[in-house]
């Protein structure tokens, strides 16, 4: 049975992710911004939600070494695992002038969520708010510096039927993915703690990878379909959400604790792979397979550091 299920999350993962693409292009066009900005916004968000559910219930009972390290392991997986395995399938070129702007916001939350884990005890009210503040400023610049307003749409797009029908594509794929991903965390957290594994060690390893099943999903998805744009734009906004809404949104309820163990080898990991996307994206303007290989690599490596 437990192989049927699993068998059945997959397939609920890559439906739903094709479902999440199709509906997103269609949007894009619909507001008039690029591919890019609504896999940064949209798509991010939308495949967030696991995060945003795990480290919630997480918080509220006491185990805030899964909230934190899911956050910061998903954002070490969105790069190495999902990303790497979108350049595998397909080179991703980059469009450098929003990728200025888009790498500098992810740089700018990974640094305010270490920065914070590294001197306070805890993520209170005050830091939740700041962070989730960001984020609103980053969607709110976002919207206005992309919007093209000299678009043609045509005609069947305008509609407000089609616009309808591919919000709900959007929220279908969504709603897949993440009960996909459900499937696959309840039993592997199980598992793992049944090897005697640390809650911290969990969450950035089985629960992060987990939680990251959509970004996957989606960027498989979207590979396939030729829309790098959404498959790099996913793992950049779904960074940027975790660290600035995931945990803002969970320190507005209550206070997160940063337990001092393999957290913060999970944040150094987190700072040192976001600064290397930010450094092949800005010199090659490409993430090629070759990157893909390399990414892919440095992931294992990184599990087998934790897992040892």
């Amino acid at each position: 049975m437990t192989y049927l299920f699993l068998a059945l999350s997959f397939a609920l993962l890559m439906y739903g992710g094709d479902f999440l693409v199709e509906g997103s292009v269609q949007i894009a066009k619909k507001l008039k911004v690029s591919n890019l900005l609504i896999g940064l916004t949209l798509v991010g968000f939308g495949t967030s939600t696991p995060e945003l559910a795990t480290s919630l219930q997480a918080t509220f009972q006491g185990a805030s070494g899964i909230a934190l390290g899911n956050v910061v392991g998903s954002n070490v997986a969105n790069i190495l695992l999902v990303l790497g395995v979108a350049a595998l399938l397909n080179p991703i070129d980059i469009d450098i002038q929003a990728f200025k702007r888009d790498g500098l916001f992810l740089f700018l939350s990974s640094a305010a969520l270490i920065g914070i884990a590294l001197f306070v005890s805890k993520i209170s009210f005050f830091y939740g708010l700041l962070l989730t503040s960001g984020l609103v400023f980053y969607i709110v610049y976002g919207y206005f510096s992309e919007k093209k307003s000299d678009e043609e749409i045509p005609e069947e797009e305008r509609s407000k039927h089609a616009t309808l029908k591919n919000f709900a594509k959007v929220v279908f794929g969504i709603a897949l993915t993440v009960y996909g991903a459900h499937l696959l965390v309840q039993n592997a957290i199980l598992i793992a703690k049944s090897w005697g594994v640390s809650e911290s060690v969990i969450g950035l390893t089985v629960v992060a990878i987990g939680t990251s099943l959509p970004e996957l999903a989606t960027s498989i998805a979207a590979s396939f379909k030729k829309q790098n744009a959404i498959a790099f734009g996913n793992v950049v906004g779904s960074n940027i959400y975790n660290a600035l809404f995931i945990l803002g949104v969970t320190a507005l309820f209550i206070p997160v604790s940063i337990p001092k163990d393999a957290s913060l080898t999970g944040l150094y990991a987190m700072g040192f792979v976001t600064l290397l996307l930010i450094l092949i994206g800005g010199i090659f303007k490409r993430f090629n397979r070759l990157t893909g290989l390399l990414f892919l690599a440095l992931y294992g490596v990184y599990v087998l550091c934790l897992m040892g």
